[in-house]
């Protein structure tokens, strides 16, 4: 009965938290996207037909400061369009960015989901964010490159389960990065 309503204060919790902590501070690199994609892994499939390309074992993906780590990684290609669909998967599968301010942001879950089209990125199963000292944990994390926003859920399944979120102070941050 009040599950809704919870989950409705937690997400706003989050998006407050994260208006006033110094967690997603800049945007993606922008000039990683003119840059060309190198795709390594020790085995890949294709299906030309149906314009999918499967990379698997220890799938390493690079785009200028932009990199992700996956044992598995599906390419699909949208119909009629350029644009791609990458879906990592892994234990845990990571995403990592250089942002314009030099900080870097790291995304790892179970899976991965990159449009660069719709400049999103969802991570679903043990999905951590992590940037400058502070963590958003939680089932799927839905974050946008080009706005900056970032929606956390909890597993709907498991009442106990929520949204986790640690801030650490920005002079804490200095200091760790110091030693």
């Amino acid at each position: 009965m009040y599950r809704p309503f919870i989950k409705k204060i937690t997400v706003n919790l989050l998006w407050t938290s994260l208006l006033f902590s110094p967690f997603i501070t800049a945007v993606a690199a922008k000039h990683d996207f003119d840059k060309q994609i190198v795709i390594k892994a020790k085995r890949q499939a294709s299906d030309l037909k149906n314009k999918i390309a499967s990379y698997l074992d220890d799938v390493y993906i690079t785009q200028g400061t932009l990199t992700i780590k996956a044992d598995l990684v599906q390419v699909f290609s949208e119909p009629d369009s350029d644009a791609k669909v990458y879906l990592a998967q892994g234990k845990p599968a990571v995403f990592q960015q250089l942002l314009t301010d030099g900080n870097p942001i790291r995304l790892q879950a179970n899976e991965i989901k990159y449009e660069p089209s719709k400049n999103t990125i969802t991570i679903s199963g043990d999905a951590i964010v992590s940037q400058e000292g502070s963590i958003v944990k939680g089932n799927s994390i839905v974050y946008n490159t080009l706005t900056e926003q970032l929606l956390a859920e909890s597993n709907d399944r498991n009442a106990n389960d929520s949204v986790t979120t640690i801030l650490k102070p920005k002079n804490k941050v200095k200091e760790n990065n110091k030693q």
